[in-house]
């Protein structure tokens, strides 16, 4: 889509910089907490870098190139930063022996330089990756809605911590997340673009979850690009609609936009696997290394996904730029942008 640049009029941010980093301190160890309680999740240790040519790393929408480089002493073996760890999150509940019912998360940090940077996206990617062990039985659409109810539960949570320290930042997210069908998006707004159609939804509900990300519409068209060999974006979930998986989406005052905190779904089994390859023309993929151990049944079944940090914050905090809550670089646009208006990009 390109950078989308937006400096509000009359911006003042409500907290010092000062304020600003205690709140994201406060705002992260309090939502992670709340968060490994409600989805029974354990913290464990991220890689910063994986080997390459193992189908480990996640290729976003297919076009991205993560950063690599040759580790010293291991010629022929070339080191990739990870651009988000769905796969890798899915390999070790298998080789931590999770149950059903339980799961981990970690703190991903990633390198993505063909992001366009903005308001919303930073080459420096920061998030909460978490994922959860389940049954066969759990693969439905119930089971994700409720998961996702608990996840939205945890942001009010924490949006009500940052208003007991801040009076002056007003809780805005509805007691309740609104679930929404891409299908019924597209039927509703045919003449619109997916965004738009999101944004739509976002500004009339305040905070929805946008269902079945990745598959052809009954226009012919993706809502959304979704590799297809993590989220289960193909099976039938109820009636005439596809796909398990989802985004959830806030609408944001400060910018007057959508803003997506988090994309998330239930996983492809090996059935689901060797469809999606097939839907997408990707069939070599299986004969990397996790996609071996995938069909081979050393996975559990799971459910996962990633919530931004910077996100997170910028949204409780009511920012209007991702800079003003994580440390990165920026092109000089962006900077001049941000002084004529007095954002203070860390």
């Amino acid at each position: 889509m390109g950078a989308q640049y937006y400096y509000p009029e009359n911006y003042k941010s409500i907290l010092s910089l000062e304020e600003t980093e205690k709140a994201i301190a406060d705002i992260k160890t309090f939502f992670q907490t709340y968060l490994s309680a409600q989805l029974k999740l354990r913290r464990v240790t991220a890689p910063l870098f994986i080997e390459a040519g193992t189908g480990v790393n996640d290729d976003l929408n297919g076009v991205e190139k993560p950063v690599s480089f040759i580790p010293k002493g291991m010629e022929g073996i070339r080191a990739e930063i990870p651009q988000s760890l769905a796969k890798w999150k899915r390999m070790m509940l298998g080789d931590y022996n999770i149950q059903p019912g339980y799961g981990l998360y970690t703190d991903m940090n990633a390198i993505r330089p063909d992001e366009d940077p903005d308001n919303l996206h930073s080459y420096y990617v920061d998030q909460w990756d978490w994922e959860m062990a389940i049954t066969d039985e759990k693969r439905t659409l119930g089971f994700l809605k409720n998961v996702v109810k608990k996840i939205y539960a945890t942001l009010v949570a924490t949006e009500f911590l940052v208003y007991e320290s801040f009076p002056e930042i007003t809780p805005i997210l509805p007691e309740d997340i609104t679930f929404i069908q891409t299908e019924d998006l597209c039927s509703m707004y045919p003449d619109l673009s997916p965004v738009e159609r999101e944004s739509k939804a976002a500004e009339k509900y305040g905070a929805v979850f946008i269902i079945g990300i990745g598959a052809d519409l009954s226009d012919g068209k993706l809502h959304d690009g979704r590799a297809p060999d993590y989220d289960d974006w193909s099976s039938p979930s109820e009636g005439k609609y596809k796909g398990l998986n989802g985004d959830i989406i806030l609408w944001n005052s400060v910018l007057g936009r959508t803003f997506e905190l988090s994309s998330m779904g239930i996983r492809v089994n090996p059935e689901v696997l060797l469809r999606q390859l097939s839907i997408r023309g990707a069939e070599e993929r299986l004969n990397l290394f996790f996609h071996k151990r995938l069909v081979n049944g050393d996975f559990p079944d799971a459910i996962g996904g990633g919530i931004g940090q910077s996100r997170l914050c910028m949204f409780l905090l009511r920012k209007a730029h991702i800079g003003e809550v994580q440390a990165s670089l920026w092109p000089e646009v962006v900077r001049e942008g941000c002084n004529k208006i007095g954002i203070h990009l860390m």
